[in-house]
């Protein structure tokens, strides 16, 4: 068969064999949209023309009696060549009756898939940390205390920042190794190896940052997005728990002794800051937890009823009875203004970013030195309280409740006291206490009024 004249116009309604120079003089006329160019060689395979000039290949079949028309790309780009091959591809899958655009939305989910497998394959414990920071939570409680959050972010810093007191600068959080690894990779091997490591440091520091792990492990686990990536049983595993310091051995029995509260309550005197004074004095007094009796607001404080409403750490709040001498103190502090002249709301206000006071240490190191006092902590004040309590002949179930402790309810057949129940109970051990410590004080006079005192 003679090949056609290049210049002979072209019959769109017969098949041909295509070439680069029939392609090139393929027009679409004036009163057509377009025309196609069909294969002779290809069945299915034409180029379309535009009235434009827009060249473009497709290929138009039938599978499983529905059409089936794909865009292969606009010619030059795709060549002649490449526009048979795929033709030819397309018609061998359609003739099977397989629709191609199944299998590629197959494979499309399958490679995303795969993408996702490997993203969350590489999702590291820092990935997830700040998510954690802002969700989590302990156990049977609605939020982190203050305090503990405080503790989880230095747990998990980077450290080398200039140290507040002191010299040099923070040292790497025990936690922050993990930050680094894999969520999959976190499991008994490794954080076994992690623990040992980090106790060479300190072992009681070392696995307060594996309880506090185990907590982010629990979290992660509660969520349907990284349930299948994380081991939550990895920081329970014998091998580790085994490992620990035993929490009987390290239990803190620290206290105040009687015959140490006269140097104690003097050098809480000498201290030449009320505040401060009144408020390690308050922690004795009441037993409460120290960033309870920090965050005191003057609102909180009901000197009409003699009542402190203190936030508490099982329950939102706790209101326990605000006792004589305790009250005496309290009202006879100063009010606060800070720099941008509003009163400052916190009974013991500081200059610190809450605005109340934050690290008491130092303060009361220099009262325990003055009561000769080693080993006293300041958590060692509220086992103070309950110790001093029993000692004035206070029922455990009234001590227990004014600390925010449960109390044994099977031992005394407990239930809630009254604020007024509880009353006498508080008066009777601050007034034992300040026997002991020599304090001379008169608890019928009203806060903050002068009184006479016979020595």
């Amino acid at each position: 068969m003679a090949r056609p004249s290049k210049t002979a116009a072209i019959d769109y309604t017969v098949a041909h064999e295509l070439t680069h120079g029939l392609l090139e003089r393929a027009t679409c006329p004036a009163d057509l949209p377009f025309v196609l160019v069909r294969d002779a060689d290809k069945k299915g395979l034409r180029l379309r023309v535009t009235k434009a000039g827009g060249k473009a290949w497709q290929f138009e079949t039938r599978v499983k009696g529905k059409l089936f028309t794909r865009a292969l790309g606009g010619w030059p780009a795709v060549s002649i060549g490449d526009a048979k091959e795929e033709a030819h591809r397309l018609r061998g899958l359609t003739e099977k009756g397989v629709d191609p655009r199944e299998g590629e939305r197959q494979q499309a989910s399958a490679k995303a898939a795969k993408a996702a497998t490997d993203k969350a394959q590489a999702l590291t414990v820092g990935d997830l940390w700040a998510q954690y920071l802002a969700e989590g939570k302990p156990k049977r409680r609605p939020a982190w205390k203050p305090r503990y959050r405080a503790d989880i972010l230095l747990m998990s810093s980077p450290g080398g920042v200039k140290k507040v007191r002191g010299q040099g600068v923070t040292r790497v959080g025990p936690l922050y190794p993990l930050m680094v690894m894999p969520l999959t990779q976190i499991n008994e091997d490794t954080l076994k190896a992690w623990h040992d490591d980090e106790a060479k440091k300190g072992p009681d520091y070392a696995a307060r940052a594996l309880m506090m792990f185990r907590g982010f492990l629990r979290w992660a686990a509660s969520k349907p997005e990284y349930r299948g990536l994380v081991n939550r049983a990895a920081g329970s595993a014998p091998a580790i728990l085994d490992s620990l310091p035993s929490t009987k051995a390290n239990k803190r029995k620290d206290c105040l002794e009687v015959a140490q509260l006269p140097g104690w309550f003097a050098g809480a005197d000498m201290l030449g800051n009320r505040t401060i004074a009144t408020y390690l004095k308050a922690l004795v007094l009441t037993g409460a937890r120290r960033e309870e009796m920090a965050g005191l607001r003057w609102e909180d404080v009901d000197f009409r009823w003699s009542r402190l409403t203190l936030a508490d750490k099982v329950n939102d709040t706790r209101i326990i009875p605000l006792s004589p001498y305790l009250a005496h103190m309290l009202v006879t502090l100063p009010r606060v203004t800070n720099e941008d002249g509003k009163a400052n709301p916190f009974v013991f206000a500081a200059k610190s970013a809450s605005g109340h006071i934050e690290e008491p240490r130092s303060n009361f190191s220099k009262v325990n030195k003055h009561a000769g006092v080693v080993t006293l902590t300041i958590h060692g004040l509220r086992r103070s309280f309950s110790l001093l309590g029993e000692a004035a002949g206070a029922p455990a179930g009234a001590i227990a409740q004014v600390m925010g402790h449960s109390p044994d309810s099977i031992a005394e057949g407990y239930r809630p006291r009254s604020i007024d129940a509880l009353r006498p109970y508080l008066a009777q051990i601050e007034a034992h206490i300040l026997e002991q410590a020599g304090v001379a004080f008169d608890a019928k006079v009203a806060p903050g009024a002068l009184r006479v005192i016979n020595h």
